[in-house]
């Protein structure tokens, strides 16, 4: 058996093992040509970031893994699954190899033998991403303290908005969260504000995405591994666009449910007439427990899914 990088035309062999190796699984959806031609020819795609097993000429197996650390499940054809164990453990090397030290998968709590796996590999369950959503007429009165002072961020706030709560991020440092606020296409700089001190720091951050094209998240499966546009924890990942979707960070005090509902009555105030949005959406990791627990508070929780990580030595 041959273990090689991407090869042009590997689209149509990954559609078959894909769409056939998790056909029984719950709530799978097949993948498209489209959706997997979307990821191989953009400008930046690497194609020694995918692996495919080959017996005989034929591609039996393939698995691969993000920039990020994300690595999925060596998918084979079935009497081929054999090729998982030399396909994953190349894939590993790759990741060692580029420098990465921390590899996770993300799939559905509901696919046990594919978490399974993941677990059997040294893997631990290191959070749930848990999604919330709230009607508009159901939120709260905001308290309106006097004292808050919710104005819109700018680039330099990043370092004060790392500092709230270093933990909730996925990122180390103030550039790279600024990279990833402020750099990010589909996040607009208005939808990204702080609460200030009386010496101007901020004391806390939020976003508020409000474009009317992204999906509605009462629409949109709450089990799916998607990690959400906008959500403080989500820095460096590949997101889904979900319009209503608020996040928050701030110290992990007394006062997060007083500050969460200030920064939730700023982002009310950031919709228009013309903005078709009747729900908030947010998605909060487990092992951030003081923001889960104004979460669990204020909003009705959906579903949620699984992160399993290993450390890459």
């Amino acid at each position: 058996m041959n273990i090689r990088p991407f090869q042009a035309g590997d689209e149509f062999e990954q559609l078959k093992i894909y769409n056939t190796a998790g056909a029984t699984l719950p709530k799978f959806k097949p993948a498209t040509i489209v959706d997997i031609q979307r990821r191989t020819t953009v400008r930046d795609f690497d194609p020694s970031t995918r692996y495919y097993a080959v017996e005989n000429g034929n591609v039996v197996g393939y698995c691969s893994y993000q920039s990020n650390g994300r690595i999925s499940y060596p998918w084979c054809l079935p009497k081929f699954e054999a090729a998982g164990e030399p396909l994953f453990t190349q894939t590993l090397d790759a990741m060692k190899r580029r420098g990465i030290t921390k590899a996770f998968s993300a799939y559905r709590k509901d696919w046990p033998t594919i978490n399974d796996f993941f677990t059997n590999h040294g893997f631990r369950l290191a959070r749930e991403m848990i999604n919330f959503v709230m009607a508009l007429e159901n939120m709260p009165t905001p308290s309106a303290r006097l004292g808050s002072n919710v104005t819109p961020a700018t680039i330099d706030d990043a370092p004060g908005i790392l500092a709230l709560d270093p933990s909730v991020f996925r990122v180390s440092t103030a550039l790279e969260l600024r990279n990833a606020l402020w750099q990010n296409p589909w996040i607009q700089a208005e939808s990204i504000f702080v609460m200030r001190s009386k010496t101007g720091e901020p004391i806390a951050a939020g976003v508020f995405i409000t474009d009317n094209t992204y999906a509605d998240p009462r629409n949109v499966d709450s089990m799916m591994p998607c990690f959400r546009l906008g959500a403080f924890g989500t820095e460096g990942m590949t997101t889904k666009r979900i319009r209503g979707m608020f996040s928050f960070v701030t110290k992990p005090d007394k006062n997060i449910i007083s500050t969460g509902m200030d920064m939730l009555g700023y982002a009310m105030n950031l919709l228009r007439d013309d903005d078709d949005i009747s729900c908030y959406g947010a998605q909060v990791a487990s092992d951030a427990p003081a923001l889960l627990s104004f979460y669990q508070r204020i909003f009705e929780r959906q579903g949620s899914f699984p992160v399993y990580e290993r450390e890459l030595t």
